[in-house]
């Protein structure tokens, strides 16, 4: 959905273009993909009626079996889309829970996902008595009446503060971690970057941590740290955390606030960025976003400008690069506050770990164990 007349900083079809590629990671096979204006959405339908018989139409020829919009739809809006076109939807928030369920392997980010998800279900139960399955599953008996829906409400809101209990121990225990490090004076680097900017592939490069690395949006989302140690016995960790991505749902970074407090240990920031991105600048304005939201801006950062392979032919060429003429036109100089690599080929990985080192104030040595 764009909007007439609206400043928005990422245009329909490349915000719709994202959501293909999440869906793709959801394991979804993309048929078609509509574009509407509007003043603003329909309350009831969220899009117009013409667009709603084009959608019908579409379904007589490619046979979907499910319509995603790239916004958070209302209860009602979701209810009367599927009534109109006679099969699932799902919006962007959804779309997103799915992947992280599917992403997420340890204990907290499961509690994470789940708390996530029961508070994206609980004000969709009037009338989803068929959307309970699909989206929270094993909840109770279902049935129809009001008392049914009292109950399933009660259960949901059980289970919130029961997962809210769980998180918030989790959180007491990240809390006395984090006061050990800090009496152990290790510093601590953390990776932040829009998802699929090559942070894990990074870490592994600075880390050898073999992190799964794939081409797709939000390939890892629990965070992993790893204990660096030079040739002069000095030491930081380094924490991989969950990328950011435009339109992220406030339930997650709820969610995941836990977590997310743990850059506010950091000593030191990387914001990995995929320089040849077409939306490099929008993803680099999402990810400060969410930094200043999280109370992070004034963080000691290096932006790191990732993926120089596939804009140079050789390493040679990036040791002589002075500039790179890229985002909105402006041209990027490496400083203490930035640098080019290629974490992929290693291209730069050296002069980045050397300045880590001169940004946390350690005495300069190499890295000899991991």
């Amino acid at each position: 959905m764009e909007s007439k007349g609206s400043n928005q900083e990422w245009s329909a079809g490349d915000s719709l273009q994202e959501l293909s590629d999440l869906a793709k990671t959801a394991g979804a096979a993309i048929v078609g993909m509509l574009t509407q204006k509007l003043e603003r959405p329909s309350p009831t339908q969220y899009i117009g009626k013409g667009k709603i018989e084009e959608l019908i139409s579409l379904k007589e020829q490619t046979q979907y079996d499910t319509v995603i919009f790239d916004d958070e739809l209302s209860p009602r809006q979701q209810r009367n889309l599927e009534e109109a076109l006679g099969t699932k939807v799902i919006d962007r928030t959804a779309l997103i829970l799915d992947i992280f369920a599917r992403k997420a392997r340890t204990h907290e980010g499961q509690l994470q996902v789940e708390l996530a998800q029961h508070q994206y279900l609980l004000p969709r139960l009037v009338g989803q008595w068929s959307h309970l399955e699909r989206l929270g599953g094993g909840i109770g008996t279902r049935g129809p009446g009001e008392s049914q829906l009292e109950t399933d409400r009660r259960l949901i809101r059980k289970r919130i503060n029961h997962l809210q209990q769980q998180i918030e121990s989790v959180r007491r225990q990240r809390a006395l971690y984090r006061r050990h490090r800090q009496k152990s004076g290790i510093p601590i680097v953390a990776l932040v970057g829009y998802t699929n900017a090559g942070k894990s592939t990074l870490f592994n490069a600075l880390s050898k941590a073999g992190v799964v690395v794939e081409d797709k949006l939000f390939s890892t989302l629990d965070p992993v740290t790893r204990k660096l140690a030079l040739s002069n016995r000095q030491q930081f960790l380094i924490t991989d955390t969950v990328g950011f991505i435009h339109k992220l749902p406030p339930p997650i970074i709820a969610a995941f606030r836990a977590t997310l407090e743990e850059l506010s240990e950091a000593d030191l920031v990387l914001h990995v960025v995929d320089i040849t991105h077409k939306n490099a600048a929008n993803q680099c304005r999402t990810v400060e976003k969410i930094l200043r939201d999280l109370k992070l801006k004034d963080k000691p950062k290096i932006t790191v400008f990732n993926k120089l392979d596939l804009a140079l032919s050789n390493e040679a060429e990036l040791e002589t690069l002075t500039a790179i003429p890229c985002i909105e036109e402006q041209v990027i100089l490496p400083d203490e506050n930035t640098t080019f690599i290629s974490a992929t080929k290693g291209w730069g990985i050296d002069k980045l770990l050397n300045r880590i080192i001169y940004l946390l104030g350690i005495t300069q040595g190499t890295l000899v164990s991991f």
